[in-house]
């Protein structure tokens, strides 16, 4: 017959303590309520016997799956993977696992998955995917699943939250365009139903009104969404409105010297469609972004964007999830990091203006 499986009991009577006391040592949320002597007597115990402890049982006993369902727009974009990392390391130190799903920016994918998480009694849920109105986070809400929003906002800032402070980095996207003489600034927005679109287009607008500069409304396009494919989109219909640049800096009277994309992604179509007209980065048009993605700084020219730390995203928005997951109440906290400018060589002087 094989042998019977290591029970809580046979790693309580081997480390000479209560089978309570074991337990509360082998969860990480509550090991802080025995000493650090009893903690390590049960873990060395629970090695020794090659105990594993039964998840189902466990989740029976304290109704939690210490599971998180994770909702990611989209998985291609190398926004996601350094937040979902952090994520994972956060909830892991508190033995939770992860669970991950893509939606493609796809509604009906996503009540697919929002729908398969809630099956699977996740203890709580984190979206990247959320609108500035989503139905979702009332249905969350009415069934009283903690949830944190990643590099999002809720309308009513009623959700626990972390992202970037989206206005401030614009303003020093447009600052740094600005003092290297630029003028005829354009934008290509995100997608206005989301807090990213919206706040980096508010900060873009504050941004120029504080450099003394005026915001052409053929010089700001609204991407549908935060992709190349739209970038490349949005910036052809720009240099159609304004005329192309003519030759060693003969620009007409409404091109535009310098874009400023709402995030990496626009950017690199902006790069694509620039090729496309023979024109040059930052020659006849120089290039911003926003996010930093990872490999960003290998396209040529490097891309100048606005950095935040994704990492700390993801770990910060986990830490609120065990709090909410704790605590089932509380104020609703709203943490924003802090931007940096990263300048690098798609931004330079205007045509006829160097030096």
């Amino acid at each position: 017959m094989p042998d019977a499986p290591v029970t809580l009991r046979d790693v309580a009577v081997r480390a000479g303590v209560h089978p309570a006391t074991a337990s509360r040592a082998l969860n990480p949320e509550t090991r802080i309520l025995v000493s650090e002597d009893t903690a390590r007597r049960v873990l060395d115990a629970a090695e020794a016997l090659g105990y594993s402890p039964n998840p189902v049982a466990r989740s029976l006993r304290t109704r939690r799956s210490h599971t998180v369902g994770v909702l990611i727009p989209d998985l291609n974009n190398p926004l996601f993977p350094p937040m979902v990392r952090g994520l994972e390391d956060r909830l892991a130190a508190a033995g939770y696992v992860a669970l991950i799903g893509n939606t493609d920016s796809d509604d009906k994918r996503e009540r697919m998955v929002f729908d398969q998480m809630r099956a699977r009694h996740v203890d709580g849920l984190v979206l990247a995917t959320a609108r500035l109105r989503h139905p979702l986070l009332a249905e969350a809400s009415r069934a009283e699943i903690p949830v944190v929003l990643i590099n999002r906002l809720a309308q009513d800032y009623s959700f626990p939250s972390v992202t970037v402070d989206n206005e401030r980095g614009v303003r020093m996207a447009v600052s740094h365009l600005a003092g290297l003489g630029h003028r005829r600034i354009a934008h290509i927005a995100g997608p206005q139903e989301m807090s990213t679109g919206l706040s980096r287009y508010r900060g873009f607008v504050t941004a120029m009104e504080s450099s003394g500069l005026q915001v052409d409304s053929d010089l700001v396009v609204f991407a549908k969404a935060f992709t190349v494919e739209e970038g490349l989109r949005c910036t052809r219909l720009l240099l159609e409105r304004g005329g192309q640049p003519g030759p060693a800096g003969r620009a007409g009277g409404t091109d535009c010297t310098a874009i400023a994309a709402a995030n990496d992604m626009l950017a690199v179509g902006c790069y694509a469609a620039l090729d496309e007209c023979g024109l040059g980065c930052p020659e006849d048009i120089s290039v911003v972004g926003f996010n930093d993605m990872p490999f960003i700084d290998r396209l040529r020219p490097p891309l100048t964007t606005i950095r935040f730390p994704h990492y700390q995203v993801g770990t910060e928005a986990a830490q609120l999830l065990l709090e909410r997951i704790a605590e089932h109440s509380g104020p609703v906290k709203i943490l924003y990091l802090a931007p940096e400018l990263i300048i690098r060589g798609s931004t330079g002087r205007p045509p006829g203006r160097a030096g």
